[in-house]
């Protein structure tokens, strides 16, 4: 059975995968141990939101990241603005919110639940553990982030050059 259907399955039934092997499957986290996830998990609290639910508001200083276990998450830039642009839309085993936990600065996008959305929240001190505790697993999981950001940068770029 695929990943997609297991997802689906477990959505539908209102049964949601244990946050271990969802970190498992995220990119973000390839590589890594288990030592390593327990360090990040040790950080991890599971949140369910309602549609239309504001997750993390751009604008905000905040320093956690979240991974979609179900459901849906729309990233948008100047949310409530007429000039509102849809960046992304993210569904389970994808994550966001991941620069607040590179950098002190304040959220650059929203990202709003589209329906019923369960996500994990990692707070910036579980990163901060890892790199005490195991250095070197947390050189994977920055080289990851890194890789993760290169390729959502080429994608707006290549959405941008589209558009002009």
């Amino acid at each position: 059975m695929s990943l997609e259907i297991k997802w689906q399955l477990a959505d539908a039934c209102g049964i949601f995968m244990p946050v271990k092997p969802l970190l498992c499957i995220v990119p973000i986290f390839a590589g890594l141990d288990e030592g390593a996830l327990e360090v990040l998990l040790a950080h991890a609290e599971k949140m369910v939101t309602r549609p239309d639910e504001v997750i993390a508001r751009e604008g905000e200083v905040n320093n956690c990241m979240y991974v979609i276990e179900a459901g849906e998450v729309i990233i948008i830039k100047n949310c409530d603005r007429p000039d509102a642009v849809k960046l992304a839309a993210l569904g389970p085993g994808e994550f966001f919110g991941e620069m607040c936990i590179l950098e002190a600065q304040p959220r650059s996008a929203t990202g709003k639940a589209s329906g019923e959305t369960t996500v994990v929240k990692i707070a910036a001190p579980a990163f901060y553990h890892l790199y005490q505790k195991m250095p070197k697993q947390y050189g994977i999981l920055l080289l990851n982030i890194a890789r993760d950001l290169s390729r959502r940068l080429r994608h707006l770029d290549e959405v941008f050059a589209a558009r002009h």
